[in-house]
């Protein structure tokens, strides 16, 4: 049963978009009526993200995201849509209505329960006498008991079925076990375990459900870490260990390390904002979780090869979304948690209050690759140094690491710092031109943001979208004789918002992006939203709706005849004997 229109009215009336965005988005630039801020669905310095207050609606123009407060919340949190209702409802303080909830909820809901059910299982093994592998492992590492409580960590005994079995007993089915990725199926057809002889680290997300896990094996054997596969819940490139509990840190910065382990000493010995990503290098959707909760980030990356190039890619991330970024560089340790265990804790909080920012971080390793009492490489250093400076934002900032750089290489100041704002014209010169050359294509312009939904009819899509423009602001046009159905128009996608919207009008309800949000895919929301930004002249409604009615029409019959000149011409091809 679907949820009332009348609890969704009331949910939204009660859910300003612009208190609930402004949890998650810094909203300060103001452009008419409209709040704008860097978008949290997508890496970008200019502010492109738009909150209408006025029309309750938010609209990316960079990456063309777009819908309702129920939308945005489906999108930031990855909800279904009853999920989100249901979180934006205890925001508000509502109770929901009592409703069965469809199909993929109830699926999201039986899998969490699962993942719980399981998490307890292995923390139960792990205390049991058969954990003590997993206990001896966790003495060895100096990980203790409060640590391991903490952090929910258990032991996938070393069986075929243990897990199996115990969850069977709990009344869920090997395809519920196989769908969260707990179990595999074997060549013979039956299911073993996924998880074995492992220390198993619950993966938890914000919202406290267990997601998925994450194993270390403790003998001998590949891979070392073991992550669940992407579920329904579980996806790792959106999700980091570790961050349900450093989200209530008050350190006002996040520690970003590699290893579970890494994360689980650091919180052990009171550096309570550790995380860590999942068997990934830094992702752009966990950068962007991560701005959420702090404009500061520390990288405590593993002190080797793999890990100095691991936070240059890290920096280049961060840095898109106006992080402050610093960088820990840890001698005699490979590690945080050999720094810890070797030094203590208390050298470990000197070397966090020590920790170089992102631009003396990337210098320092300009610096090292090059030998500048050589003439030759000292200009190679330059070359390098200087298209890093001009790549910073801030006149002053280019100009304080310039003069460093001409201390550096012993030249005068002047000739660096001419040197890199003549590479920072260039820079933004080439950046200009792509833009305006992507900008000015008309396939650019005339196509949705989501290539999924790519128009093959650009000029029967373009009467499409004014017709859904006229009838979602003028829904009294849904009663005029003659309307399309939804199957002449030439994008399935627009078809669907139509069918949609004539939808409601025909039932007597409101159209606006919230009664829409449960019939539409968030990509079709995010296109409807597009389509409003559109000017629209309403005082001609009618003349104006027909003359879109005919052109689509138009269209498809001018479709039709093309179809059917490609048919006739294949047919001639056929008869004469033609290949090409």
């Amino acid at each position: 049963m679907p949820i009332p229109e009348t609890f969704i009215t009331e949910l939204v009336e009660r859910s300003d978009i612009v208190d609930v965005v402004s949890q998650y988005v810094r909203l300060s630039k103001r452009s008419g009526a409209n709040l704008f801020g860097l978008c949290p669905f997508h890496s970008e310095k200019t502010p492109s993200f738009s909150v209408s207050p006025d029309r309750q609606i938010y609209h990316c123009f960079g990456c063309g995201k777009g819908g309702g407060v129920i939308n945005f919340i489906m999108e930031i949190e990855n909800l279904s849509f009853p999920e989100a209702v249901e979180h934006l409802a205890k925001r508000a303080g509502l109770s929901m209505p009592e409703q069965s909830g469809d199909a993929e909820s109830r699926r999201r809901d039986r899998m969490l329960r699962l993942n719980r059910d399981a998490a307890r299982f292995f923390r139960q093994r792990l205390l049991d006498p058969e954990g003590e592998p997993a206990r001896a492992y966790l003495a060895r590492r100096q990980i203790r008991s409060k640590a391991a409580t903490d952090f929910g960590l258990g032991f996938a005994p070393d069986s075929w079925d243990s897990l199996e079995k115990a969850m069977r007993a709990l009344d869920y089915t090997d395809y519920e076990l196989l769908d969260a990725g707990l179990v595999r199926r074997g060549k013979s057809g039956g299911f073993y375990d996924t998880f074995r002889n492992r220390l198993m680290f619950p993966v938890i997300d914000v919202r406290g459900n267990v997601i998925g896990f994450s194993g270390r094996i403790l003998g001998d054997g590949e891979p070392k870490y073991m992550n669940s596969p992407e579920t329904l819940v579980f996806n790792k490139s959106r999700n980091l260990f570790a961050l349900n509990l450093a989200k209530k840190s008050k350190s006002g910065y996040i520690i970003l390390s590699e290893g579970n382990i890494d994360v689980v000493s650091l919180h052990q010995a009171g550096f309570d904002s550790a995380v860590a990503s999942l068997g990934t290098s830094l992702t752009a959707e966990q950068a962007r979780l991560l701005s959420r909760y702090t404009d500061q980030i520390i990288i405590a990356y593993d002190n080797d090869n793999a890990g100095l190039k691991a936070s240059q890619r890290a920096i280049g991330i961060l840095e898109k979304l106006d992080l402050k970024v610093k960088v820990l560089r840890m001698s005699g340790a490979k590690d945080p948690d050999e720094f810890i265990k070797t030094k203590g804790a208390e050298a470990f909080r000197a070397l966090l209050e020590g920790s170089e920012n992102q631009i003396d971080y990337r210098l320092r390793s300009v610096t090292d690759k090059y030998d500048l009492s050589s003439d030759e490489q000292k200009v190679d250093f330059l070359k390098e140094a200087t298209e890093l400076v001009a790549k910073l934002p801030g006149a002053v900032e280019r100009q304080v690491y310039a003069m460093r750089v001409a201390s550096m290489a012993g030249i005068s100041s002047e000739a660096v710092t001419g040197e890199v704002e003549r590479r920072r014209k260039r820079l933004l010169s080439g950046a200009r031109r792509t833009d305006q050359q992507e900008q000015s294509r008309p396939e650019r312009q005339l196509q949705p943001a989501d290539r999924e939904l790519r128009y093959t009819d650009p000029g029967s899509a373009a009467a499409e979208e004014g017709l859904i423009r006229l009838l979602y602001l003028e829904p009294a046009l849904g009663k005029t004789e003659g309307l399309p159905e939804a199957e002449e128009f030439s994008s399935p996608a627009l078809g669907r918002i139509y069918a949609a919207i004539r939808d409601k009008i025909n039932r007597g309800d409101a159209v606006n992006t919230a009664s829409l949000g449960e019939a539409l895919t968030l990509s079709e929301m995010s296109l409807l939203v597009s389509i409003l930004q559109k000017p629209e002249l309403l005082s001609k409604g009618e003349q104006t709706l027909r003359d879109y009615i005919g052109r689509i029409r138009d269209q498809r019959e001018l479709a039709g005849r093309e179809l059917d000149l490609r048919e006739l011409a294949s047919r001639l091809r056929e008869r004469k004997g033609y290949k090409g």
